[in-house]
């Protein structure tokens, strides 16, 4: 006979903010957390010091996650470059035109924190100094003139491509991204 055991306070306080903060965004009350979480207000005193450490742990553990899908998107389109980042674009796209895609917890949380000093800031700008990091690699191993810069690039058309998938229904814009994408790579080869 098993039996399950139930998360703790601090797993259901994650679970339930990563929840909620996707679908509500950051600026979710803390009531609503707590309720979604089953739990207390001192539990979230307790091992986050209050939302903002629980947003950043949240942001933190989602970047984890991101990170491993574009990694793991682009191993699986194989050893060449050009596809690697095509490949990222296309899954992107399709992420996009999901009826259920609520935009980029990144962009999202960007926007509506407004304090520069926000726990939360800090992660978002290492979740896309990771992601420039992924992109800078494949337009250096391609050759590209200018690797640097066509991952500022890739990074534009990410948060386009998602920002557009989330605010205009009935657009899709993978196409159009993947001509972009495709153009930003062009560019930089001899």
């Amino acid at each position: 006979m098993s039996t399950s055991v139930k998360p703790g306070p601090r797993e259901r306080l994650l679970l339930a903010a990563q929840e909620l903060t996707y679908s509500q965004g950051v600026g979710v009350g803390v009531d609503a957390l707590l309720k979604g979480a089953g739990v207390a207000r001192r539990s979230l005193y307790e091992h986050f010091g209050g939302k903002d450490g629980l947003i950043a742990e949240v942001l933190r553990r989602s970047t984890a996650e991101d990170v491993e899908r574009y990694r793991s998107t682009m191993d699986a389109a194989g050893e060449d470059p050009r596809a690697r980042l095509l490949a990222v674009v296309d899954r992107l796209g399709l992420i996009a035109a999901d009826p259920d895609f609520r935009g980029c917890r990144y962009l999202a949380a960007d926007l509506a924190l407004t304090d520069p000093e926000h726990p939360g800031r800090e992660v978002t700008r290492a979740y896309r100094h990771t992601l420039h990091g992924l992109f800078e690699d494949e337009f250096l191993a391609l050759g590209h003139a200018r690797p640097g810069f066509a991952a500022d690039q890739m990074l534009i058309l990410v948060d386009g491509l998602l920002a557009v998938g989330a605010t205009r229904p009935g657009v899709e814009p993978a196409a159009a991204a993947r001509d972009l994408a495709e153009h930003i790579i062009d560019a930089g080869l001899a």
